[in-house]
């Protein structure tokens, strides 16, 4: 391929439904497309249903030599996808914790110590029963951010309380029914999009927020401020963040040294659905 025929792949090994409403890989894709584009890379993303078909897709790429590189996300604990893309000869960069990257380039982002700011922030208020919305705990970033939410509640002596999501409006609702029945004053979600759900969930059985439930979101997409209330959130510059993934997809592909790359530092928000 020439210079300008390059592309970059992404596959994501989720529903298209839940893909359709995160806004998260929206915004970064658009930070990839703003340093990619210019250097005359291309990219092309894929949602398929699971692994198996993600793994295949990688296959097929690179037996017809579709792709110069690819951006890896969600991994999970001892992920095959670190040594397929090595055996199939393929750049690319994680975007998770270097611990389950194996050697190649990553772009971090601290989500244990931002879940712990999020239980502090929610301690600090005075809230001593937190529930907390994680994402699915087969990535190892939803494990660091539940360990994170875990080890502070411990140090602030607050009760944690825990449900699983998997990013999606539907389970962000089932998880608030679940947190309910264990009485906390406060949650925190792993993403926006199941804090909405959780504001819904709230009002719907008219619970007030945040005079008898705060809720804290994760990225700080748009949703937040126009939620109502508008949302308190751990703000992460996700276009940056992809800006930063394009730039270690271009080393990786001229063959650089891996790297570890530190993502922007987010930080909380505090709005309206924060007493």
């Amino acid at each position: 391929m020439t210079q300008a025929q390059r592309r970059v792949g992404m596959v994501l090994a989720r529903a298209s439904r839940v893909l359709g409403e995160e806004p998260f890989y929206h915004e970064f894709i658009e930070g990839l497309e703003r340093v990619l584009t210019p250097a005359g890379v291309s990219v092309l993303v894929k949602v398929v249903t699971d692994r198996q078909a993600e793994t295949e897709t990688y296959e097929r790429w690179a037996g017809r030599r579709r792709i110069d590189g690819v951006i890896l996300v969600d991994l999970a604990p001892d992920d095959d996808r670190v040594a397929l893309v090595d055996r199939l000869g393929l750049p690319a960069v994680v975007l998770g914790a270097p611990s389950a990257a194996s050697g190649l380039p990553t772009v971090w982002t601290d989500d244990a110590g931002y879940a712990r700011d999020a239980v502090r922030f929610l301690a600090g208020r005075g809230h001593r029963v937190i529930g907390h919305i994680s994402g699915p705990l087969s990535f190892v970033h939803s494990r660091l951010r539940r360990e994170g939410a875990q080890a502070e509640a411990a140090e602030r002596e607050v009760t944690l309380v825990q449900a699983e999501g998997d990013y999606s409006y539907e389970s962000g609702r089932a998880a608030v029914d679940e947190l309910l029945a264990r009485k906390p004053t406060a949650i925190v979600c792993d993403n926006d999009l199941m804090a909405l759900a959780a504001l819904d969930a709230l009002r719907e059985r008219g619970l007030a927020v945040p005079s008898e439930m705060s809720v804290v979101a994760w990225d700080d997409s748009p949703l937040c401020q126009l939620a109502t209330p508008p949302l308190s959130a751990i703000s992460h510059d996700v276009a940056g963040i992809g800006e930063i993934a394009a730039r270690a997809m271009l080393d990786a592909m001229d063959g650089r040294p891996p790297a570890v790359y530190q993502a922007p530092l987010a930080h909380l928000v505090a709005r309206e659905s924060t007493s």
